[in-house]
């Protein structure tokens, strides 16, 4: 009697261990992104959630929160259960540069959130109208060197990934560039076709089709090396600024807390999703390269990110 007492005891004991395993995901999982639909963030998000939802009992749906620098759609993830139901898709902005240009910002990139992987490495450029001069790395250099006043340089908004991209680079070329800050991509890559403005630092996605129209003509790139759609254009670290790397980035995360079990899970599944070829070529189609890596690996890169624009930021005097 005693012993079937004792073991009845054991089964009551577990019974809470038995629930914490039950299977995940038990309801709809939302992926936060703080952009518009169309933006290379909400692409991979969509791409990752339409094969989630293959892969899973339960569908994945996109939330799009723009706005703001992408602060309300990051508060909103940050201050949800770590229960796996929601997700962020962020970017170098608001995980990363967010935190080296607002002095009181209301969440913490690395505190407030779990990591789980990066998806994307979107490569930057820069970009011209065609009745600039230079036509490659070198010949910008000298136009820049040579300019009184300073050549303006088109970016999407003050302290986005392509602005403290170009302010990196300059900082790391001794040269001074005068930075024209628009509302988003569009209308910056508008007045540069008219000519209003005769360069523009952005995502070699966001570039590409009035390049291929001739409409603009590309410059250099940001990566390390040359990117594969676009052979022709070389990097600016291979001609006038060794071991210089810019890129922005996609990356996936959650609310602080999550258990480890569903951190593993989303992780081995999305990096799944990430090295398919199908799905590669989309990605690469859209101008974006698929960068997955482990919580750890994602965790320390975020580390390194943060770092970085702070120091750029301090270096350009950039805040919001």
């Amino acid at each position: 009697m005693r012993r079937r007492h004792l073991a009845g005891a054991a089964l009551l004991l577990a019974a809470p261990a038995v629930q914490a395993q039950a299977p995940w995901p038990d309801r709809p999982v939302r992926i936060i992104v703080p952009f518009p639909p169309g933006q290379s963030t909400d692409i991979v998000a969509r791409l990752v959630a339409d094969e989630l939802s293959r892969r899973w009992p339960q569908r994945v749906v996109v939330e799009n929160r723009a706005g703001g620098a992408g602060v309300p759609a990051m508060e909103a993830a940050a201050r949800s259960a770590p229960d796996g139901a929601t997700l962020v898709a962020g970017s170098i902005g608001p995980m990363a540069v967010n935190a080296a240009v607002i002095p009181r910002l209301s969440y913490d990139p690395e505190r407030d959130f779990t990591p789980i992987t990066n998806l994307t490495l979107v490569p930057l450029c820069i970009v011209a109208h065609p009745s600039f001069p230079a036509n490659d790395p070198a010949g910008f250099l000298a136009a820049a060197r040579a300019a009184t006043p300073p050549l303006a340089m088109a970016t999407a908004g003050p302290a986005s990934g392509a602005h403290m991209a170009a302010e990196l680079l300059a900082h790391r070329l001794g040269i001074t560039l005068n930075m024209v800050h628009y509302r988003g991509s569009a209308p910056a890559i508008t007045d540069l076709v008219a000519g209003t403005v005769p360069l523009m630092t952005d995502s070699l996605a966001s570039a590409l089709p009035n390049v291929r129209a001739g409409r603009l003509k590309l410059i250099g790139v940001s990566t390390r090396g040359r990117v594969a759609w676009a052979p022709d254009v070389p990097s600016f670290a291979e001609t006038i600024a060794p071991g210089h790397e810019a890129v922005g980035w996609n990356g996936l995360a959650a609310p602080a807390g999550l258990p480890p079990g569903i951190v593993a899970r989303i992780n081995a599944d999305v990096t799944a999703v990430l090295r398919d070829p199908a799905a590669i070529a989309r990605i690469e189609e859209a101008g974006m390269l698929a960068d997955p890596q482990t919580p750890e690996q994602f965790a320390a890169f975020l580390r390194a990110e943060i770092a970085r624009w702070r120091e750029v930021a301090r270096i350009a005097n950039v805040t919001l």
